[in-house]
């Protein structure tokens, strides 16, 4: 019963990460006086709405994301109130908007987790283990670890990420520390792995603890604008892994998957305290809805990144590509997306089915 409604909760939590990005749309789109025809939550046939002024407010079946329909906005429209009637600027604006509320809302959720810390992480090492193999290779007690082999580290975030995704998987890496007040590259620095028994993949055994940093003021909002690029990063990190292959498509989730996370993450935190479990479940929609903001600005078809591509290409020619014509190339993005969809979820629930 607790895990069913942990899992109710966070599909939940997953719409309102689609709300706040279709809101974002919908919103500028209002300010700049184009007209909204449809706001929906949720994909596929419609459950139940309400018409408002200008606008029909849907609910849909499937809780795989949603969308705001502008008018004129993949056909042509002589309404002044038409999407395609706007100017350049104003058309940016309003695509751009729903990735940019994402990341708000993320930075949002990070506040309210640095907030609570008394203390927070650096990246400078405090002590070692007995017999680390980190400092036998090299690292130094009081050395400021700033980057890992070609992954810069601003924060504990980026340098626990870093230390995990070695892209050798043998725990040798080369880093670059402070030590003195001076850049040091050190190479070949080794750690010890040890085999994740879900995954059957390498892991790094860090062996070393970092110095905490006390709670200011100012260093609240720096905590989390640093936490909050780390996750930006992360995301791009890991695109980038999938394009590589250092990462495959088992690795992927969608709503089911994340919903199951979720889960989890909750469940392991509300062992510890009721906080625990609401700061584990903001941890993970923090980098949920990030994660969605930053995806949606990629330059692919159907997505927002790839509207940008064609107004900026409208703005540099002084005219717009032919609407029919980008329709076409949405459409065929957007059936693409929907198939990638399907196949990440049945993945999903073929991995709940097996216990991963």
């Amino acid at each position: 019963m607790v895990t069913a409604l942990i899992v109710v909760v966070a599909i939940l939590l997953f719409l309102m990460v689609v709300l706040i990005h279709e809101f974002g749309h919908f919103l500028f789109a209002k300010l700049n006086g184009v007209k909204v025809n449809e706001f929906s939550i949720g994909m596929g046939p419609k459950l139940f709405g309400f018409n408002g002024k200008e606008t029909v407010y849907s609910f849909r079946l499937l809780p795989i994301g949603g969308y705001c329909a502008m008018e004129g906005e993949d056909a042509e429209s002589d309404s002044p109130t038409a999407f395609g009637n706007k100017k350049v600027w104003q058309r940016l604006l309003i695509v751009a908007a729903g990735a940019i509320f994402n990341i708000i809302l993320g930075l949002l959720f990070m506040f309210i987790i640095d907030v609570q810390e008394p203390v927070y992480t650096s990246t400078t090492i405090a002590t070692f283990t007995e017999d680390a193999a980190s400092e036998k290779s090299g690292l130094q007690v009081n050395d400021k670890i700033v980057k890992v082999n070609n992954y810069a580290v601003f924060c504990a975030t980026d340098l626990s990420f870093a230390l995990q995704t070695d892209p050798g998987n043998d725990g040798v890496m080369d880093i670059t520390v402070v030590r003195d007040g001076k850049k040091v590259k050190l190479e070949n620095i080794t750690f010890d792995t040890f085999t994740d028994e879900s995954s059957g993949r390498p892991v790094t055994q860090i062996d070393f603890k970092v110095y905490g940093l006390k709670r200011t003021f100012g260093r609240v909002f720096s905590q989390t604008f640093l936490d909050t690029v780390a996750m930006t990063r992360v995301v791009y990190k890991s695109l980038a892994m999938l394009l590589t292959g250092q990462a495959g498509f088992g690795d992927l989730a969608g709503p089911v998957g994340t919903a199951s996370v979720i889960g989890q993450v909750a469940k392991m935190g509300f062992k510890e305290s009721f906080a625990a479990g609401v700061n584990n479940i903001l941890n993970i929609m923090a980098l949920i809805t990030v994660n969605l903001g930053v995806f949606n600005l990629l330059p692919l078809p159907a997505l927002d990144g790839g509207r940008i591509i064609f107004l900026l290409i409208e703005a540099v020619r002084g005219k717009p590509i032919n609407p029919k014509y980008e329709g076409w190339v949405h459409a065929a993005g957007l059936a693409l997306l929907l198939l990638l969809m399907v196949a990440v979820t049945f993945n999903d629930i073929l991995r709940l089915i097996r216990g991963g």
